[in-house]
């Protein structure tokens, strides 16, 4: 989802340039070159790194369920959109009974973690899912899933929120009386029907930027808790 040099070419960081610069290799493109910059450079990333998180994205769970105590012992989690693993790896640790996760790529096991790899969005996905779960459903539907982005605004919020809503859609399905919704969407937040859907649905409805998520980013976060009722029969 190179080689590390400063300005100097010392291959260190310097006390004038503390951040690390990358050369242009001659088959990388720019865009690729500012984006491994910003990886090396990233607090969050060596942070990870260090605690052993299979990606900076763990923070952002982590940040969001600080915040609002989503992930209990004993519960069930789905995660939809799972590689490499952290969002999985933090509900593991905060002591969930069962979490279950889904992507199209492959992920690394972790201990207490069903792991299924196929499309979410492909037809049989949400039986797969409801069958790892078994019958007494989920306490939390977690997705941080997100379209290739095109660059056209428009295009882009329409693709994400196409996920949401098909997060959405599956949650209702599974989620427990209590049970809470965390979705990824970009600035502009959730679309009206959405989120009139869910603020029915749910006892409070917030749009969260966690820290941990860039500030240049145009991620957030509609998290929606205390599920009113087993929401679809």
């Amino acid at each position: 989802m190179s080689k590390k040099n400063s300005r100097g070419g010392s291959g260190r960081r310097s006390a004038r340039d503390p951040k690390q610069r990358v050369r242009t290799a001659r088959r990388r493109t720019a865009s690729s070159t500012r984006w491994l910059e910003r990886q090396l450079n990233d607090p969050y990333v060596r942070k990870a790194q260090l605690e052993g998180y299979r990606s900076r994205a763990a923070y952002k769970l982590r940040e969001m369920d600080e915040r609002l105590g989503l992930i209990k012992p004993g519960m069930t989690v789905v995660d939809l959109g799972s590689a490499p693993g952290g969002w999985s790896q933090v509900a593991a640790q905060k002591g969930a009974g069962r979490v279950v996760a889904i992507d199209l790529l492959p992920m690394d096991p972790l201990p207490g973690v069903t792991f299924l790899q196929m499309d979410f969005m492909d037809e049989g996905a949400p039986d797969a899912l409801l069958s790892a779960i078994g019958g007494e459903g989920a306490d939390v539907v977690l997705s941080d899933m997100a379209p290739n982005t095109t660059g056209h605004r428009n295009t882009d919020h329409l693709r994400i929120m196409a996920l949401a809503e098909a997060a959405y859609d599956f949650a209702a399905d599974v989620l427990k009386p209590g049970g809470a919704f965390v979705t990824k969407v970009f600035q502009g937040g959730t679309q009206s029907e959405l989120l009139q859907r869910l603020k029915k649905d749910f006892e409070k409805v917030r749009h969260i930027k966690p820290p941990a998520s860039r500030s240049d980013s145009s991620e957030q976060y509609v998290v929606a808790t205390g599920a009113r009722r087993k929401l679809l029969s």
